[in-house]
């Protein structure tokens, strides 16, 4: 597993958009845009059960995620390869909300839908291309 830098960590505690991309069931990429967080190891992802990115790393573990400075996209760059090793409902309501706080300013996260649990995605880098 590769570790993240303290550099890499600040970063992603930024309010940068990542794209995730999982694996369909015919090996196809499918590409989400995400708000990202970091427990200081794992990049972490949050989602509603049942979406297709959910559903596509619980067959195949394997993701790819990447942060772009949209102010400076060519010079702070954060691209992740590795592998979702736990997905839980543990922590997932506040976290949404926290990541709500962290991206819109507003707590608590209004899209939340009760009826729909949501899940944190950790992902465990296995390489890091940076240029932070």
């Amino acid at each position: 597993m590769a570790k993240l830098t303290d550099r890499q960590i600040e970063f992603l505690k930024e309010p940068y958009i990542a794209e995730f991309v999982t694996l369909m069931k015919d090996g196809s990429p499918q590409i989400t845009p995400v708000w990202v967080d970091t427990d200081g190891e794992h990049i972490i992802v949050n989602s509603e059960e049942g979406r297709v990115k959910v559903r596509n790393v619980r067959r195949d573990p394997r993701v790819a995620v990447g942060i772009y400075d949209p102010e400076n996209t060519y010079s702070r760059v954060l691209n992740v390869r590795g592998r979702v090793v736990e997905i839980t409902a543990e922590g997932a309501a506040q976290n949404i909300d926290d990541l709500s706080e962290k991206y819109n300013g507003v707590r608590p996260y209004r899209a939340h839908n009760p009826d729909k649990p949501r899940v944190i995605l950790k992902i465990a880098p296995d390489s890091i291309d940076s240029r932070i």
